[in-house]
């Protein structure tokens, strides 16, 4: 591994200061930025770790929402009794991300800056409607995830917190890769002040996606019996050795039924 400088900030303000530095990378819980640093993916001149700021942490309901800071671990959301009554389906989904190991260090906002395709964290964000908070704005689910590894978020800017609308009914269903843990094909459902939301994981070609016509039939008929016989296009969605694209299209409305049920 080649050297970089390593800097420590305790507070956003000098966290988003050390950003400046030309090719600085943050780091929360290490589990993506390291492994990519260990395979020559990439070579930053400083890495800026972020763990240890206070003020991206914690958990509060209030006003009909749940927020939860940017460098709350997967373990805390999974364990939070507030998570728990708030959105128990969030909780389900942050409980078996990975390995206890993963859990217990990975972060919410690393997941969602890196953005990566099967994660399961983007599928609960944008199937609720949640918007994500950082240093300078805040940006709706919706418009936040761009693409393949790629948000809206822009050079100097980083995820504070996210707030989710308190649903009236939400599920998450995941078909994981057994090895990686992560989403072969994951659906998270919702019916909240958003409306009716279907989002998807581990099957687009591009990263999370919502269902529109999955919303459609569950905005009509909330209960799993709406989704029988419903069928999702296979066109642009992702096929690999775990799985052909027609198999994850398969997936989709049998993971959303049981969510939904």
């Amino acid at each position: 591994m080649q050297t970089f400088a390593y800097t420590t900030p305790t507070s956003v303000a000098d966290a988003a200061r050390a950003m400046t530095q030309e090719d600085a990378k943050l780091m929360a819980g290490g589990q993506t930025l390291l492994q990519t640093m260990k395979l020559g993916l990439i070579a930053p001149t400083a890495v800026i770790d972020i763990s240890g700021i206070a003020e991206l942490k914690g958990i509060k309901v209030a006003a009909g929402k749940l927020t939860i800071g940017a460098g709350t671990t997967h373990a805390a959301v999974a364990s939070s009794k507030e998570v728990q009554t708030a959105i128990p389906a969030l909780a389900e989904l942050a409980g078996h991300i990975g390995d206890r190991q993963v859990r217990n260090r990975g972060t919410i906002g690393g997941s969602l800056a890196n953005n990566d395709p099967a994660a399961c964290y983007t599928a609960a964000v944008l199937g609720l409607g949640a918007t994500v908070h950082t240093n300078k704005r805040t940006i709706d689910a919706d418009a936040f995830f761009v693409g393949l590894y790629t948000t809206a978020l822009a050079d100097g800017e980083l995820i504070t917190a996210v707030s989710f609308p308190i649903p009236e009914k939400a599920g998450w269903q995941k078909f994981k890769q057994p090895a990686s843990r992560f989403s072969l094909v994951g659906v998270f459902v919702s019916k909240g002040p958003a409306g009716v939301r279907v989002a998807v994981t581990g099957a687009g070609a591009g990263g999370v996606f919502r269902a529109s016509t999955l919303e459609a039939k569950l905005t009509a008929n909330w209960s799993a019996a709406a989704l029988a016989g419903a069928s999702v296009s296979a066109a642009g969605l992702n096929g690999d050795l775990h799985g052909s694209a027609e198999y994850r299209a398969a997936l989709i409305p049998v993971l959303a039924a049981r969510a939904a049920g």
